[in-house]
C-alpha cells in the first residue's frame, strides 16, 4: 500500500461527505507508534517515508533557542491534522491502512494492543502482524502556551468531541506533557485515539488472515495515571508514565519541573488543579477490546493469549530473554542491542541474531532497569546501544555517561552509536538510522525459522507474575 497517499474511505459513511483524510496524515509522524508501524514489516515490504523524516524536535539545531522554538512551533502545527479536516478523520480508514501494511495472505498470529517495542519484536519473531489498538493524533493549537494546561484541555475537549461525533467507536485521551514534547505542547495538542471496539479491518484480519491454528495476542499496559474526566469518552492527562516521570513530578514545587518550564519558555503553570483519581494511562487502550478478542477467537477456534504489564521494562526484559533462548540453537544471541523509543528495527535484530532490549524512554529510571537486567544476565560478547534523544531539556534524562555504562557490560565490545551521541540529548535523528545500525554486523545467510507462538509465550511465561508482567491464555 502506498505511503498514505490514497485515502481509505469507510463505505458506511455518507458518500456526500468529503473523502477521509489520508491515514498517513492522521497518525502523528513523530509518535513512537508510527515508528513501530514503519518497521513492523520486513524491509522489502516497507513503503513508509516517515522513517527518513527527522522529527520536529530534531530540527534547526543551529538556531538560537528563542528563534528555534518559534520555527519548530510552525513546523509542528503545519504537520498536524489541519483544523479544517478534523471532521474528516475516519478511524476505520486508519485501521484499514494499518492492517493493509501487512501484505501476506495469512499470518500465524496477530499481536494487538499497546504501543510497546517489545510487542513488535514478539510479533516479528513469530512472523505475525502488529495491530495497535490506539494511535496518536496531533492538532494545531493557535495561540497556545506550553504552560497553560487549563486552556489546552479546553481546546482539546472541543477537538476530541468533533472526533468522537464522527467516530462513535472511539475514546480520546489528551496528554499535555512538557517533559516529552517540550515547547511543542504549546503549538499543538496531542490526542490518543483509542478504539472501544475492534474496527472492521481488524475484525476481518482476525477472521480471514490468521492461519488455521494461529493465535491472537493482546499486549496491554496496565499502568495508571491521574485522569481528569470531561465529556463522555474524553479524558485529560498532565504528563504520561512513558516520560519516566511520576505524576507527582509535574508540579512547580519540584525544582526539576520548574527548570524545564523555564528552559522551554512555558510561561505560567496553573496550580495543581482539582484532585483526580487514577485511570488507565493513555497507552493502555480500552479494556473492552480484550473481551472482543476473546469472543473472536472462540468463534474461529483459534487461541487467544494475553500479556499484561505494569512495568514496561519487565516486558522488554522478558522478550529479550525469549530472543536469547531462541538464538542459542542457531548459534546467535551473543550480541545485545539496547535501543530506545523510535530507534528500533525488529528485522535488523532478527537478521543479525541480536538480542533486542527495547527502552520506552531515555530516562535514568529506564537505564537503571537495563543495567539491572544486564547485571543478572549471562554476559554478552557485544552490546550496541542506540538511545533516542528526547529532544527537550530534562533533568531525569540519562546522560551519555549512563548509556556508556550500559555498553560497558559487554565482555568484549560495547559501544554507543556515534551519530546519536553527537546529537544527544536535544536532536533526535530520523528513525531510519535504526534500520542501518549497527552497520558492522556480519549477518548469517537467510532469516531463521519463525518462533512458534506457543514457544514464545512459554519463554515469556517463565517471567509470569514477576516484575509487573503477567501471561495468560484463554
Amino acid at each position: 500500500m502506498p505511503d498514505g497517499g490514497t485515502a481509505v474511505t469507510n463505505p458506511n459513511l455518507d458518500s456526500t461527505r468529503i473523502a477521509a483524510l489520508p491515514a498517513a496524515r492522521v497518525v502523528c509522524a513523530d509518535s513512537v507508534c508510527r515508528a513501530l508501524l514503519a518497521t513492523a514489516v520486513p524491509p522489502q515490504q516497507r513503503r513508509d517515508s516517515v522513517l527518513r523524516r527527522v522529527p520536529v524536535l530534531g530540527r534547526r539545531g543551529e538556531l538560537p533557542p528563542d528563534l528555534r522554538r518559534a520555527v519548530l512551533a510552525v513546523d509542528a502545527a503545519d504537520e498536524a491534522v489541519p483544523l479544517a479536516r478534523m471532521d474528516d478523520v475516519d478511524v476505520d480508514a486508519v485501521a484499514a491502512w494499518i492492517a493493509g501494511r501487512f501484505p501476506a495472505a495469512t499470518y500465524p498470529a496477530a499481536v494487538l494492543g499497546s504501543p510497546h517495542g517489545a510487542a513488535v519484536h514478539l510479533a516479528a519473531a513469530c512472523r505475525g502482524a502488529w495491530l495497535p489498538t490506539s494511535f496518536t493524533l496531533t492538532a494545531p493549537w493557535p495561540g497556545g502556551s506550553a504552560g497553560d494546561w487549563v486552556s489546552a484541555m479546553a481546546w482539546g475537549t472541543r477537538l476530541a468531541q468533533r472526533l468522537m461525533d464522527r467516530n462513535p467507536a472511539i475514546t480520546v485521551r489528551q496528554v499535555h506533557d512538557p517533559v516529552l514534547r517540550g515547547a511543542l505542547c504549546g503549538a499543538t495538542v496531542s490526542l490518543q485515539v483509542r478504539w472501544r471496539t475492534l474496527p472492521p479491518a481488524y475484525r476481518d484480519f482476525l477472521e480471514r488472515r490468521i492461519a488455521a491454528g494461529g493465535s491472537s495476542v493482546l499486549v496491554r499496559d496496565l499502568r495508571t495515571w491521574p485522569v481528569l474526566d470531561g465529556p463522555p469518552g474524553y479524558g485529560f492527562q498532565i504528563g504520561t508514565p512513558t516520560s519516566g516521570w511520576t505524576a507527582a513530578g509535574y508540579r512547580t514545587d519540584h525544582p526539576a519541573f520548574r527548570r524545564l518550564l523555564h528552559e522551554i519558555a512555558a510561561g505560567r503553570w496553573p496550580g495543581p488543579g482539582p484532585a483526580v483519581g487514577p485511570g488507565y494511562a493513555e497507552t493502555s487502550g480500552e479494556p473492552t477490546i480484550d473481551a472482543e478478542l476473546h469472543r473472536a477467537a472462540a468463534a474461529t477456534g483459534r487461541a487467544h493469549h494475553r500479556v499484561y504489564y505494569t512495568d514496561p521494562q519487565a516486558l522488554s526484559a522478558g522478550v529479550a530473554d525469549m530472543y536469547r533462548a531462541w538464538w542459542r540453537s542457531a548459534g546467535g544471541g551473543r550480541h545485545a542491542l539496547v535501543h530506545t523509543a523510535r530507534m528500533t528495527d525488529p528485522w535488523r535484530s532478527i537478521r543479525g541474531r541480536m538480542v533486542p532490549y527495547w527502552c520506552e524512554s531515555s530516562s535514568r529510571a529506564v537505564v537503571d532497569a537495563v543495567q539491572l537486567w544486564l547485571a543478572g544476565s549471562e554476559p554478552f560478547d557485544r552490546i550496541s546501544v542506540l538511545p533516542d534523544p528526547p529532544g527537550s531539556p530534562d533533568d531525569s534524562v540519562a546522560t551519555l555517561t549512563h548509556w556508556r555504562a550500559v555498553a560497558a557490560f559487554a565482555a568484549r565490545d560495547g559501544r554507543v552509536d556515534e551519530l546519536v551521541a553527537g546529537r544527544y540529548p536535544l536532536l533526535p535523528p530520523a528513525a531510519a538510522h535504526a534500520t542501518r545500525y549497527p552497520v558492522d554486523v556480519t549477518e548469517p545467510a537467510g532469516p531463521p525459522a519463525p518462533l512458534p507462538v506457543a514457544e514464545a509465550l512459554r519463554h515469556l511465561g517463565a517471567c509470569n507474575g514477576l516484575s509487573g508482567l503477567v501471561i495468560a491464555s484463554a
